[in-house]
């Protein structure tokens, strides 16, 4: 097992770091503050597009696309993307479009990737995902309400959905959907996706929620009601009953982009903690010599590593083994990298004292991110349960199997 980049990977990566130490990082906390700062700032700032035009033109663009790199040569690219709110963007490697993008790549028909696909790999609009819903437990997505149902040559779509993160941006222009297609069928054959624009009628944003407080304009995460929505049969994905299908498709590469982005999160903080620990004295002394400080900085250096190993090795086993042969390890990512995320960002802010919960610096907002991320894409809980699920598996026996 070799974790070099290849000569491709490495040249990529080096080109992405250098990027965004000169385009990106000189101009992101004044993006933010501009933003923040607008009666509305559901919009898109000029200097994005421009940004976007500079990396398209150095061929830094759809990095994560299925056929472009490998899952271990993209993962250190997405760690860099993940030190930067904005980064993902301006690459054209932002979730939900990575993921969305993916299940049209493998699953979608030449007409839906004509009409859907080729927009949003030029970066011209934005999309959304529906999945979880506020009336369910939404961690057992088999308890799904809404309803995908075919009427001749269309698909009327009724549910309500929420946490739909990218709904709020400007450009969004499609959801995929998963609903209730068969309730008879196998459990895991029940559900379909399908392609909805956000402009079809019976289609409403009817709120845009707050996490912490934090709204992340211009993409946030909102509550979308669909009420009688009719939309054509060919846009339904892959076909009615693969919704399940789909889905373990589109999350195993998914998990290493948001795992990496994390840890380049995680990174940046620490840097952060450690500036601020160098910098400035109290009683005398630095920061960093004060509390246990030093200990704590050095237990985030070692989680941060511990962290992407595991990372980097999930990533190889998905190049050499495909999906199944690393559903432990998917699992394992998810769950133990936004939980390292979460407590060296709060270390972080705590060496800041209470600028760390200002917009002052980034941190509040990264709190925000990674103690989301262990709700998204499935809680704690249930990635902890496939890894004990497969562990105790091997410790059946031929009784146990009956």
């Amino acid at each position: 097992m070799d974790f070099a980049l290849s000569p491709k990977a490495a040249d990529l990566h080096r080109r992405v770091a250098d990027f965004i130490a000169a385009e990106i990082e000189p101009i992101e906390h004044g993006y933010h503050a501009e933003l923040l700062g607008l009666d509305n700032p559901w919009q898109v700032l000029p200097v994005i597009e421009e940004l976007k035009a500079k990396a398209r033109e150095q061929g830094l663009w759809n990095l994560f696309l299925p056929g472009t790199l490998s899952n271990s040569d993209y993962a250190p690219l997405a760690e860099l993307m993940g030190r930067s709110f904005i980064a993902p963007e301006i690459f054209n490697c932002n979730a939900p479009d990575t993921g969305n993008a993916e299940v049209l790549v493998h699953y979608g028909s030449q007409q839906q990737k004509d009409e859907w696909l080729a927009p949003l790999l030029e970066g011209k609009i934005r999309s959304a995902f529906g999945m979880t819903e506020p009336g369910v437990a939404s961690s057992d997505a088999t308890n799904m309400e809404s309803t995908v149902m075919l009427d001749g040559d269309t698909v009327v779509i009724n549910g309500r959905k929420w946490f739909s993160t990218g709904i709020g941006h400007p450009n969004c222009r499609f959801i995929i959907f998963m609903g209730l297609t068969d309730a008879n069928a196998h459990r895991h054959q029940r559900h379909s996706m399908v392609i909805v624009p956000v402009d079809a009628p019976g289609v409403s944003v009817e709120r845009m929620l707050p996490v912490f407080g934090l709204f992340d304009p211009p993409y946030g995460h909102g509550e979308v009601s669909f009420t009688d929505v009719r939309v054509p049969a060919e846009n339904v994905i892959a076909g009615p009953g693969r919704g399940f299908e789909i889905a373990q498709g589109r999350l195993g590469p998914g998990r290493i982009h948001h795992c990496m982005r994390l840890i380049g999160l995680s990174e940046k903080a620490l840097e952060l903690a450690c500036t601020r620990a160098s910098t400035r004295t109290a009683f005398g002394k630095p920061l960093a010599n004060l509390g246990g400080n030093r200990e704590r900085i050095a237990k985030a250096r070692i989680a941060i590593e511990q962290a992407r190993l595991l990372v980097h090795y999930t990533a190889w086993l998905l190049d050499t083994h495909g999906i199944a042969g690393a559903i432990s390890q998917v699992s394992q990512i998810k769950a133990a990298v936004p939980v390292m995320a979460q407590e060296v960002v709060d270390m972080a802010i705590q060496i800041h004292g209470g600028a760390g919960l200002t917009d002052d610096f980034p941190l509040a907002a990264a709190y925000a991110g990674a103690r989301s991320l262990r709700l998204a894409d499935g809680p704690d809980e249930v990635h902890l349960g496939v890894v004990a699920r497969i562990e105790l598996a091997k410790y059946k026996t031929a009784g146990d199997a009956k």
